[in-house]
């Protein structure tokens, strides 16, 4: 089974955090992974409606977001989420809850936040109407060490997501372009060791981590087991559409 993890989205309201999240999980789609995205807004209408803005409910929002996508994780899917979650003690927790997760930040000046806002919550929060609002009157606490931080201001968006999806494969929890899924074909060992060798070019056996990591993603564990020659004739064929034989 593939492996989920959990790719979580901070920053300042309208720094960019839903678009790119979107980006991102049509691209992790395309990877072969279920994929649930859960933004700040649409959280806040069902999974905490209720909830105010104090410091105590922005924690609780966070809590509940980070619970449902360790649940999403463990099942072998990806959550993506892209709450604004200010506070680096909740942020913290939460990547200690899921284990595979990956901060990214997305960093943005207040001024050119305030440029973006279509919905004019900064203008209101300025003003006094809105009480509480994080870059104005509630402070944003930058995370430490970030797995990804993209400038949102300076780079398009497609450059911020191809940073993210970099990372992402570097971190072996997503195979490069052009590999997919994962085969319930079991791949005995004997065959696994041979696209090993393949795929370094070579005969020593000294096979690189992130190699055995992509077999992994997109063959599942070797078998000792053998097979007939049926079930070896239908993994080739599913090797050959992998692209690792001609």
């Amino acid at each position: 089974m593939q492996k989920g993890f959990t790719v979580w989205f901070t920053g300042l309201p309208s720094s960019g955090k839903s678009t790119l999240a979107r980006m991102l999980e049509s691209v992790i789609q395309q990877r072969g992974f279920h994929v649930e995205v859960f933004d700040g807004d649409e959280v806040r209408l069902r999974l905490s409606k209720g909830l105010g803005f104090s410091k105590q409910d922005r924690d609780e929002n966070i809590r509940r977001i980070a619970y449902v996508a360790r649940l999403v994780t463990r099942s072998g899917g990806v959550a993506i989420t892209c709450a604004i979650s200010p506070y680096r003690e909740i942020r913290d927790g939460a990547r200690k809850e899921i284990g595979r997760f990956v901060e990214v930040f997305v960093r943005c000046p207040v001024e050119k936040c305030i440029e973006r806002d279509v919905k004019g919550l900064y203008k209101k929060a300025l003003n006094g109407e809105i009480q509480n609002f994080t870059g104005i009157s509630d402070p944003y606490e930058e995370p430490l060490s970030p797995e990804v931080v993209v400038d949102s201001h300076l780079e398009s968006a497609e450059e911020s997501l191809a940073k993210i999806v970099r990372r992402l494969e570097d971190l072996s929890y997503i195979p490069p372009e052009g590999f997919s899924g994962v085969t319930d074909v079991p791949i005995p060992t004997y065959l696994y060791q041979e696209i090993q060798r393949r795929l370094v070019g070579s005969d020593s056996g000294d096979v690189p981590h992130y190699v055995t990591n992509l077999l992994m993603q997109t063959l599942g564990e070797p078998d000792e087991t053998l097979v007939t020659s049926e079930e070896r004739e239908e993994i080739l064929v599913r090797l050959r559409d992998l692209g690792y034989l001609e």
